[in-house]
C-alpha cells in the first residue's frame, strides 16, 4: 500500500523543484511581467482618476506611464551626468587611493601582520578580459531589452483588467467572493507596499542628499539615490550602499572624521527609516516575519538577481494572503506572519522609549 504522506511529500517536492527550474530559466520572461504587474497595482489609481474624467481608457494609462517615464528619465540624467563626472575623477580617486594605501598600508601591517598587496600591480594587471566585456555588453543588452518591455506589460495588463477579473470569476464560479477578495487584498498588499516604499526611498534620499551636500561630496545627488535604491533591498543593501559611500569620502577627504561621521549618519538613517519611518508610512501591509524576508531576498537574489531580491518580498506577502484563503494552510500563512510578538523576560530599553514617547 501507498504511504499518503509520502506520497505528498513526494508531490511537494516535485512542485517545489519543476517550479524554480521554470522561475530560473524563465527570468527573461518573468522578471519583466512581474515588475508590469507590480507597477500596473501602482498606477492603476492614477489612471482610474484620469478615465472617470471621460478620458478614454487606453489615453489615460498612456497618460499615466509617460507622466511615470518623465519623472524616472529626469532623474536618470542628473544621475547620469554625475556617473560621467565620478568617471572622470577615477584617476584622483586612483591616486588618493595610493596615497592613502602609502600612509597607511605599513602602519596597518605593523599592527595586524597582513599584507597589503601592491596596488601598481593590481592596476596593470589584466582585470578586464574580452569574454569578462561580452559578458558586460550582453548584459546590458539584455537589461535594456526588459526596461523596454516592461511598460508594454504595463499598458496590457491595465487595459485588460476587467477582462482579468472575468476570467477569475469564470475560473472559480462556485466561489467568486473568495476568489475576488483574494485579488482585491493582493491588489492592496502590493499597491500600499510600492506606494509606501516609493516614499520611504524620497525621504530617504533627502536624509542622505542633505548630509552628502552639507559634508561637501561632490556627487552627493549620486550617492544619496544610490543609498536610497539600495535600501528597498532590506538588511543587506545598506550594507554594499554604505561600504561605497563610506569609501568615496574617505579617499577625497583628508579626515578621519568625515568617514566616521558619514558611517554614524547613515545607519542612524537606516535605524530611523527601520523603526519610525517604514512603519509610519508603509505600515504593516506586507504583514511578514523578518526570517521570511531574509529567505526572500536570498532566494529571490538566486533566482532573479537584484529583482528578486526586490521582487519576492511583496510575493511572499501575495503568498501569505493565498495560504490564509485555504483553511488546510492556514497554519503555514502563520508561519510568514509575524502576529504573534517575540516575548522577552523584560522589556527592553526601545520599548520602554517608544511607549514614553507615544505618551
Amino acid at each position: 500500500m501507498r504511504n499518503p504522506l509520502l506520497q505528498n511529500i513526494a508531490n511537494i517536492l516535485l512542485i517545489l523543484v519543476l517550479g524554480t527550474f521554470v522561475l530560473k530559466e524563465g527570468a527573461f520572461i518573468f522578471v519583466p511581467l512581474v515588475w508590469g504587474a507590480f507597477f500596473a497595482f501602482a498606477l492603476n489609481p492614477l489612471s482610474n482618476w484620469i478615465e472617470e474624467k471621460r478620458i478614454p481608457r487606453g489615453l489615460a494609462i498612456a497618460f499615466s506611464i509617460l507622466l511615470v517615464s518623465v519623472l524616472v528619465v529626469g532623474l536618470l540624467y542628473l544621475i547620469f551626468n554625475q556617473v560621467i563626472g565620478l568617471i572622470g575623477d577615477i584617476p584622483e580617486i586612483e591616486q588618493a587611493f595610493q596615497q592613502k594605501i602609502d600612509v597607511y598600508g605599513v602602519e596597518i601591517q605593523q599592527l595586524t601582520g597582513i599584507e597589503i598587496p601592491d596596488f601598481e600591480s593590481m592596476k596593470n594587471g589584466d582585470l578586464i578580459s574580452f569574454g569578462s566585456l561580452n559578458e558586460t555588453l550582453f548584459a546590458t543588452g539584455k537589461s535594456i531589452t526588459l526596461a523596454g518591455i516592461i511598460p508594454l506589460y504595463i499598458f496590457l495588463l491595465m487595459y485588460y483588467k476587467d477582462f482579468f477579473v472575468e476570467f477569475l470569476k469564470k475560473l472559480s464560479a462556485e466561489s467568486n467572493e473568495l476568489v475576488l477578495s483574494w485579488a482585491n487584498e493582493s491588489g492592496k498588499v502590493i499597491q500600499h507596499y510600492l506606494a509606501g516604499m516609493l516614499k520611504v526611498t524620497f525621504i530617504v534620499a533627502c536624509m542622505a542628499g542633505l548630509f552628502f551636500y552639507l559634508i561637501g561630496v561632490k556627487y552627493f545627488l549620486l550617492f544619496a539615490v544610490f543609498i536610497a535604491l539600495m535600501n528597498l533591498i532590506p538588511y543587506v543593501g545598506v550594507f554594499i550602499s554604505s561600504f561605497f559611500a563610506i569609501l568615496y569620502v574617505f579617499l577625497t577627504t583628508d579626515s578621519f572624521a568625515y568617514p566616521f561621521l558619514t558611517f554614524l549618519v547613515l545607519w542612524g538613517i537606516q535605524l530611523v527609516e527601520n523603526n519610525i519611518i517604514t512603519p509610519l508610512v508603509v505600515g504593516s501591509q506586507v504583514q511578514v516575519n523578518a526570517l521570511a524576508v531574509v529567505l526572500a531576498i536570498l532566494i529571490g537574489g538566486w533566482l532573479w538577481g537584484i529583482s528578486g531580491m526586490i521582487l519576492f518580498i511583496p510575493l511572499v506577502g501575495v503568498l501569505k494572503i493565498s495560504l490564509s484563503k485555504s483553511k488546510d494552510l492556514t497554519a503555514y500563512a502563520f508561519l510568514l506572519g509575524d502576529e504573534i510578538p517575540v516575548t522577552e523576560k523584560r522589556e527592553n530599553f526601545w520599548k520602554l522609549l517608544k511607549r514614553k514617547l507615544s505618551k
